[in-house]
C-alpha cells in the first residue's frame, strides 16, 4: 500500500476569497454605521439598508455582483428620503 500525497483542490474550490472577504468587511462596517444611525434617528430607510447591507454580502458569490449590488444598496439612504 503506497502513500498517496493529499490533494490540495480544496484550495481552489474556497467560499469566499481574500477580495470577496474584504469587500463584505468594509460594506458590513458601511451596513453597522447605517444601522446605528437609524436606529438612533428612528429612521427606518437607513435601518432597513444597514441590515441589508450586513446580510447581502453573504449570499452573493460573485464579486461583481456584491459590489453593485452594496454600492447600490449604499446609495439608497441618501436618494430615497423619508416624507
Amino acid at each position: 500500500m503506497s502513500w498517496r500525497r493529499p490533494s490540495r483542490a480544496w484550495k481552489v474550490n474556497t467560499l469566499m476569497d481574500m477580495n470577496s472577504l474584504l469587500l463584505s468587511l468594509l460594506f458590513g462596517c458601511v451596513g453597522c454605521a447605517f444601522f446605528m444611525y437609524g436606529k438612533s434617528a428612528g429612521a427606518m430607510i437607513p435601518l432597513g439598508a444597514g441590515v441589508a447591507l450586513m446580510i447581502a454580502p453573504c449570499f452573493i458569490p460573485n464579486l461583481i455582483a456584491q459590489v453593485i449590488v452594496c454600492v447600490v444598496l449604499t446609495v439608497v439612504p441618501f436618494v430615497v428620503r423619508e416624507g
